[in-house]
């Protein structure tokens, strides 16, 4: 599917006009895919390449016109579970039209960095520029997602918030390979501006784009070192707290284990010969509750012990 616009005072408009500035496809049938390759003379592997969420960001200079790949965030769903992926977008710049590719529908041109694009190659940039601005979008969810998590680690430590986590930091990765990937391909038209056609207002919006790229990596960065130490953290908490709860255990069990000793060795038989045959009903009291002592005294020498080897 594709829609036209055009460039009107200052502004992107829906338009059918054959000439249009601007033409968006998405979810490309093989009918579209041949008129892009045979028609407007894309290369056949960089339009594969938009296609491919794998493929990292790049610029190529062909005959007639410039293509960029460039990196974006995919739409996040709830069938997601956590892992935030990345998608591609192709742009393919000629010096009087620009062809956008994208594997899924969106919205595009909305946002007030859209206002005042007067030339297909300013309409670029602030494409790229929303881009990374997405990027930071969700990098602000990631954290918000991680700070919620991370709480309820702390109070159920269950496994599947730690995995929760595991995907989080993978999706991460992701970003910062996706966004690094970026910044090289800002870098690029930089240099090429002459040959991209930018104007000086466009080079200093370039410029801009690529500070907030950097800003964006650096912070993508964080967030992935902070994660990354507090999986770390979570891993030797649990770890710790699995070795307090089998040195209870292994406490309790003693302390089961040295009552039973001595009702083997002795029995309720003793406490018979003390209070009597016929007072069997103070026997048995006294038996309980010299094997509870026992098992009371065990526990807590056990627990000290512990204490001063530690």
């Amino acid at each position: 599917m594709h829609k036209k616009y055009a460039l009107k005072d200052g502004k992107v408009v829906e338009s059918d006009s054959d000439d249009a500035a601007i033409i968006v496809y998405h979810d490309l049938d093989e009918a579209e895919k041949r008129h892009l390759i045979d028609d407007l003379k894309l290369d056949e592997h960089t339009l594969g390449s938009t296609l491919d969420p794998y493929e990292l960001g790049r610029m190529e200079f062909e005959p007639d016109h410039a293509a960029i790949i460039f990196k974006r965030p995919k739409r996040y769903t709830a069938a997601d579970n956590f892992l935030f992926k990345v998608s591609t977008s192709g742009f393919f710049l000629f010096s009087d039209k620009l062809i956008i590719v994208n594997e899924e529908e969106s919205a595009l041109f909305e946002g007030r960095q859209f206002m005042r694009v007067n030339t297909p190659s300013d309409l670029l940039l602030r494409m790229l520029f929303k881009n990374i601005l997405h990027f930071t979008e969700h990098l602000r969810v990631m954290s918000m997602i991680s700070d919620e998590l991370e709480d309820k680690i702390n109070k159920a430590m269950e496994n599947r918030h730690l995995l929760h986590m595991f995907t989080l930091e993978k999706g991460l990765v992701y970003y910062l390979n996706a966004i690094s990937s970026n910044g090289r391909v800002l870098e690029k038209m930089k240099l090429y501006a002459a040959k991209l056609n930018l104007a000086q207002d466009s080079l200093e919006y370039l410029d801009d784009v690529l500070i907030e790229n950097t800003q964006c990596f650096e912070q993508a960065n964080t967030y992935a070192q902070v994660l990354a130490s507090l999986m770390d953290a979570r891993a030797s908490l649990v770890s710790n707290n699995l070795n307090v709860m089998m040195k209870n255990l292994n406490a309790i069990v003693i302390a089961v284990a040295v009552p039973s000793f001595f009702a083997g060795m002795g029995g309720m038989s003793e406490f018979s010969m003390i209070a009597g045959p016929e007072n069997w009903y103070l026997s048995y009291p006294m038996f309980l509750g010299s094997m509870i002592g026992i098992g009371m005294a065990t526990f807590f020498v056990i627990r000290k012990i512990e204490k001063y080897w530690r």
